[in-house]
């Protein structure tokens, strides 16, 4: 099977009125735009897109919008990770419904053995169904070794750590994604599918430059990552606001 998708996706931005209401249409319309200027995949209500702040309701209202706005070529990708994998599965089955073509499903804090977390999640799914490795947001994350008996089609490791992405890339036949902006460039050399990462908000051309293999866009999307994600999710917002004049409120933090 080819991968869901190829090159940069974005871990997009969830945009609010200003009185801290979602703005789905607008949210739409800037992924839409990304989309012009690159982007291969959309993943909706992920971590950057402060998904624990959203509700149910939310989150089906913003994976339908969307869905509409972009081309039909680039998938829409819905974060369904949850503290159980029963409610993991219930937040699949809602975002399948809304029109989401994969999920993204971050394991759970405190379980080491992410196995059967994993499982009646992969039953709920009508489409691939992406791990989520990201230790920083969810302790300890996916052990390298469980990854082939895990019923999933690939994975995206947000740790940025360029030794496990090698041991991941040695084990696991499903594909890979980083979540980490300064590994794109070693992404591609080595034989990653791609990345999905909340930098492609700001600069999706440097992206996919980096990914493309150009060593100076790597080096000036640290500088642009350094500054983005020192205050997160805010960060990330300020910067697209700059460029694109999205809004910058936030409900993480707020």
């Amino acid at each position: 099977m080819p991968p869901l998708f190829t090159g940069v996706g974005v871990a997009l931005v969830t945009l609010f009125s200003d009185d801290g209401a979602l703005d789905a249409p607008a949210t739409a319309e800037f992924a839409a735009q990304l989309a012009d200027r690159g982007v291969r995949a959309v993943l909706v209500a992920g971590t950057t897109g402060e998904a624990v702040t959203l509700t149910a309701a939310e989150r089906s209202e913003l994976i339908g919008a969307v869905r509409a706005a972009v081309p039909a070529e680039v998938p829409v990708i819905a974060g369904t990770g949850a503290p159980t994998g029963q409610m993991a599965a219930d937040l699949t089955v809602r975002a399948c419904d809304a029109g989401a073509d994969a999920v993204l499903v971050l394991s759970p804090p405190g379980v080491a053995d992410p196995r059967p977390y994993y499982d009646p999640v992969a039953k709920a799914a009508t489409g691939p169904l992406l791990a989520y490795h990201f230790p920083g947001a969810s302790s300890p994350g996916i052990p390298v070794d469980l990854l082939p008996e895990l019923p999933v089609s690939g994975l995206k490791d947000s740790s940025g750590d360029a030794g496990r992405l090698l041991h991941e890339l040695e084990i696991f036949d499903g594909d890979l994604y980083t979540g980490a902006a300064t590994l794109l460039t070693t992404c591609r050399t080595v034989g990653a599918a791609g990345a999905l990462v909340a930098l492609a908000n700001v600069v999706p051309e440097l992206c996919s430059a980096a990914f493309s293999g150009d060593g100076a866009a790597q080096v000036r999307l640290a500088a642009v990552e350094r500054a983005a994600s020192a205050d997160f999710p805010a960060g990330y917002k300020r910067a697209a606001a700059e460029r694109f004049g999205t809004s910058t409120v936030t409900r993480v933090g707020g």
